[in-house]
């Protein structure tokens, strides 16, 4: 008997709030959508979820959780609010003045509102689920939330042949030429792609880009098979939109299953390099290579991890290579936040560098232009070291260091997939010499040899001392 009574009320006042019976759909959310609206706009901006979390008053963990939810990509408008409606701050003070007993116009004269408009939020908002008709801040933005939102199908998911047409160019199977499918290595889905590269599954991976251009090739005459690239994107990456497989996210390019903000791709990089020691900061005389002593240095990376280090001169061409043997203890174990042990981690390409550059004079260490890998993470002491100043390029730009990248090109002596570690210090000498007594062209097919001696004599001839 007592519940029907609460039922009955309940019921009453639902229907004095404006609208029916409301079955919960759960507890109030704690964040609003103010909240999330800022994490998104500082996720654009490049920070990372936990950074944008915080930078927005909501607990750290929750921010990897929205953007996993997200799918990288924001599920909401970013675009601030018209003020047609109340704001949660506005909704806080209504239900302030509503516990003082004000009146609508009185509410409605102190928040500089129409009183039809107070009087249609006590009514829509009201939390009636007590069986009474009250006014709670929290309650009303939810109520708010849950009315603003208009579910609607996507084109994917309510077109059965364009779904079908997007998902076989997506997921195709590869085929040979006589029609029969080739299924590839094994793979498994576990919804994001991280650590080790591995095994992909084979497909026939049409790009989003690619299948939206080709349907009014396809269909020129059906305008019902019409999507857009950034809706398929969407029906991929963000959780409940669209009506494609949660693992067709395997068949893109990169494999990923969030998607990467694009001010967070552009201030990619490594903690180590400032703004002090980027390469817009190397001098002019390095970049018309008018002054010897400007160098560019890089690795190239052989099977089980081995590695040979080359230093090239910007003006001269002149070639050393570094020797980069396995350390000492590299087949034990490793020893926990120890030194990498194959050879091209920090400490040891640090040594090999000032072993190396430091048989030079003085006046031919000027500056040393590498790209952001980790192996140059204890650059600071190398330049204590050498006195050589460090430099590095920009990610994904190997034309900044292009005699650098044009020498390696011509070491065919140590091609790339084989055990660079076999070489001795000897061996890469002589290649040494083989590159530097080769005629260049923009030498005027002098040697690089012949032009770092004439360079050697003309500091000599002014006096100038070679010898560190």
């Amino acid at each position: 008997m007592k519940d029907f009574v609460v039922a009955q009320g309940r019921a009453r006042a639902a229907i004095e709030a404006g609208r029916p019976p409301l079955r919960s759909p759960g507890r109030p959310p704690v964040n609003r959508r103010e909240e999330k609206q800022q994490f998104w706009r500082k996720i654009a901006e490049g920070l990372s979820s936990e950074e944008a979390a915080v930078a927005c008053g909501v607990s750290q963990p929750l921010g990897p959780r929205w953007f996993r939810e997200g799918g990288g990509m924001p599920p909401i408008s970013l675009d601030p609010s018209s003020g047609r409606y109340p704001s949660f701050a506005e909704r806080e003070e209504i239900a302030l003045l509503r516990a003082k007993d004000c009146g609508v116009r009185e509410i409605a004269r102190q928040l500089g509102r129409s009183p039809s408009t107070i009087s249609r939020e006590l009514r829509r908002n009201a939390a009636t689920r007590g069986g009474r008709l009250d006014y709670r801040a929290s309650v009303a933005q939810w109520h708010a939330d849950r009315q603003a939102t208009r579910p609607k199908t996507s084109k994917l998911a309510g077109n059965e042949r364009l779904r079908t047409y997007v998902q076989d160019r997506l997921a195709g199977t590869v085929t040979a030429t006589d029609g029969h499918a080739v299924p590839g290595p094994g793979t498994r889905w576990i919804g994001r792609r991280h650590g080790p590269r591995k095994d992909r599954r084979w497909a026939t991976s049409w790009s989003p880009e690619q299948i939206a251009r080709r349907l009014p090739l396809d269909f020129p005459d059906d305008e019902s098979m019409r999507i857009s690239h950034e809706a398929i994107y969407q029906a991929l990456f963000v959780q409940g939109r669209g009506g494609l497989k949660r693992e067709l996210p395997a068949c893109l390019r990169t494999g990923r299953a969030l998607r990467v903000p694009r001010a967070r791709t552009r201030s990619r990089g490594k903690k180590f390099v400032t703004d002090e020691v980027r390469i817009s900061q190397r001098p002019a005389e390095a970049e018309d290579r008018a002054v010897s002593g400007h160098w560019e240095g890089d690795l190239i990376i052989g099977l089980n991890s081995s590695a040979i280090g080359t230093l090239v001169e910007r003006t001269t061409r002149f070639t050393m290579l570094l020797h980069l043997p396995p350390m000492p203890g590299h087949s034990g174990p490793r020893v926990k936040n120890g030194p990498a042990l194959a050879g091209h981690g920090a400490q040891a390409v640090r040594d090999a560098i000032a072993e190396t550059i430091t048989t030079l004079p003085e006046q031919l260490r000027r500056s040393l232009t590498w790209d952001q890998g980790t192996e140059m993470a204890q650059h600071a002491q190398l330049r204590l070291d050498t006195g050589l100043e460090i430099y590095f390029a920009d990610p994904h730009s190997p034309w900044q260091r292009g005699s650098n990248e044009n020498t390696n090109g011509l070491l065919r002596h140590f091609p790339k997939g084989t055990d660079l570690a076999r070489h001795s210090r000897t061996d890469l000498d002589a290649v040494a010499t083989a590159l530097n007594t080769r005629p260049r062209k923009t030498l005027a097919w002098r040697t690089p040899a012949e032009a770092i001696n004439d360079h050697l004599l003309s500091l000599q001839s002014s006096g100038v001392a070679t010898t560190p």
